[in-house]
């Protein structure tokens, strides 16, 4: 295969058109959370998953799986944390098992700030789909989202 191979040009398209298409989606949610509650996507994103925790065996997650499910580096979510923690969203303890292990939870002031800016993501990212479906290059990929099965 060489750089002008039909089948890797036509790949490399498809790759751009679902970039676009997560750049288009993550710049409106973006700056939808910004504007409504003072939160990035990855703020958003960080509270989210946090909040799915439970106190029961394995509920809660160490920071290598945090780090995995909002796409950042171990030291970046570290900083996340930490920042969301200043503000009063976040609380980190010791885990009573395992004195090594520190685990971070939402607080009621950032499960209340979650909760009023899920229906402004869902909207923005609604709107985001919905404005790409229009576009021929990026409505299958729109489709294949919508789509998706997912188990949680």
């Amino acid at each position: 295969m060489t750089a002008t191979d039909p089948a890797l040009t036509a790949l490399s398209q498809r790759w751009c058109a679902l970039s676009l298409l997560h750049g288009k989606i993550e710049a409106r949610v973006e700056r939808a959370l910004q504007s409504g509650h003072g939160l990035s996507v990855r703020e958003y994103s960080l509270l989210d998953v946090l909040s799915r925790q439970h106190s029961g065996p394995g509920g809660h997650l160490q920071m290598k799986q945090v780090a995995d499910a909002v796409v950042l580096s171990q030291s970046a979510t570290t900083r996340l944390v930490t920042r969301l923690e200043d503000r009063g969203l976040l609380t980190r303890y010791l885990c009573d098992t395992d004195r090594r292990g520190i685990y971070t939870d939402v607080t009621e002031a950032g499960l209340a700030l979650l909760a009023e800016a899920r229906p402004t993501n869902d909207g923005a990212l609604r709107a985001a789909l919905d404005e790409a479906s229009e576009n021929p290059e990026l409505a299958p990929l729109v489709r294949a989202v919508e789509e998706l099965k997912v188990t949680v």
